[in-house]
């Protein structure tokens, strides 16, 4: 039997996207899609709690990345580098390009950042050349060949419709009706889901399996859908839209994280950019009683440290949890999983915001691919540090853009390919 990917989108409403499947011809024998997640911050990290206290492949996790212990081996944690900026507030724009905007006309492509140049490489592969979300303001990260700085989506609500409930007047209708009599996106398609398990390859069935996990979750956080195809771009009202939740920066955190797993999973998109801003309260996480900023401006104050700590090693978690979802979900015509598909970046444009420091920038790189260093030195033999774009020459080859720098680039940075 001849399985039609458009005939079963259309009989969902246009409201659902599949991942890739062998069977229906979305994955292609040694095409598997590499994708792009940064995850940041704009006020650094703690430097003794987020650097091992040793090079190379044999140490151990500090205390904010213990959540990643499990990934230890697929890690590489780059010590000293950074953009080579005077230290201060507001140089923390140019984590992603190594160029301040005033500069920005000295470069053939303004202050292009390694995100926006990967999205514009997939251009109309994907429905969404890059994805980018936050909780409250954002940490202007992302910028075009324009100069222009791309914003965040900083409502959950308002993400979720954009990449999964853009509907037309009629799909809205059949969309309606579908769930008020089925209750369920997949009980509305569970006949045409039974179809393509039963005619897929078995690892078809598996990622069907964990597509159908996925969907679950989706629907479990976001119980309110009949509402959101009534309304367009609605006022986000956290209270009523998770219903089934307590209310934490951790729930939206998962929601967010969950919704761009999804969008991989299904190849809506391979770049996106996640961002823990300044504005954020994390009073709901275990021991924190202050601002985010106040806590990196701590006096050397071990109680204050303890809650600056404890923040950004709940930033930790949260990237950890969304690894591990995608290292449990296989690649089509892959021995290996969505993490050894997609680099991840997470750092930050300050290296501590205690002392307003722009230098020894906290980088660490997951999956990808790379057979990965553990944690490394980057300075050069007389101890200068290196720049940071360095290190995106090199991810920019490994997401198939074969440039041999990228703006303040003096050179590339190893780290190994599987």
């Amino acid at each position: 039997m001849k399985l039609d990917r458009r005939k079963f989108i259309k009989g969902m409403g246009g409201a659902l996207s599949l991942p890739l499947l062998e069977s229906l011809g979305t994955a292609k024998t040694g095409a598997s899609p590499t994708r792009f997640l940064v995850v940041a911050n704009p006020l650094g990290m703690h430097p003794e709690n987020f650097f091992p206290h040793s090079f190379g492949k044999d140490y151990s996790l500090p205390t904010t990345l213990r959540s990643l212990n499990w990934l230890k081996d697929r890690l590489t944690i780059v010590s000293h580098t950074d953009h080579g900026m005077v230290s201060g507030h507001g140089r923390e724009i140019s984590f992603l390009n190594g160029i301040l905007p005033r500069n920005s006309s000295a470069y053939p492509e303004k202050n292009i950042s390694i995100d926006q140049l990967v999205a514009r490489r997939a251009g109309s592969k994907v429905r969404f050349p890059s994805i980018h979300a936050a909780l409250e303001r954002g940490i202007r990260m992302s910028w075009n060949s324009n100069g222009v700085e791309i914003k965040p989506f900083t409502d959950p609500q308002k993400l979720f419709d954009h990449l999964f409930l853009n509907l037309t007047a009629k799909e809205r209708q059949t969309r309606r009706k579908l769930i008020e009599r089925n209750g369920s996106i997949l009980d509305a398609v569970g006949d045409q889901l039974t179809s393509l398990k039963r005619n897929g390859s078995s690892s078809d069935k598996e990622r069907l399996d964990q597509f159908e996990t996925s969907i679950r979750e989706l629907e479990h956080a976001f119980s309110d859908r009949v509402n959101w195809i009534d309304r367009d771009k609605p006022v986000y009202d956290i209270l009523d839209h998770f219903k089934s939740f307590e209310v934490t920066v951790e729930n939206r955190y998962n929601a967010i994280f969950d919704m761009i797993g999804y969008a991989f999973q299904t190849d809506l998109t391979r770049v996106a950019t996640i961002a823990f801003p300044n504005e954020l309260s994390y009073r709901d996480v275990d021991g924190v009683t202050r601002g985010y900023h106040a806590c990196t401006h701590n006096g050397k104050k071990a109680e204050v440290i303890a809650e600056l700590v404890a923040i950004e090693s709940f930033q930790i978690a949260q990237l950890s949890r969304c690894l591990k979802k995608l290292d449990s979900i296989k690649e089509p015509n892959s021995e290996g999983t969505m993490l050894d598909n997609t680099v991840v970046l997470f750092g930050s444009g300050m290296g501590y915001g205690g002392t307003h420091s722009n230098r020894d920038l906290p980088i660490l790189v997951a999956g990808g691919g790379f057979k990965h260093r553990g944690h490394v030195d980057a300075r050069s033999s007389s101890g200068k540090n290196m720049p940071l774009c360095n290190l995106f020459v090199t991810l920019q080859h490994r997401l198939g853009i074969e440039n041999d720098s990228f703006n303040t680039s003096t050179g590339s940075f190893d780290l190994g390919h599987g």
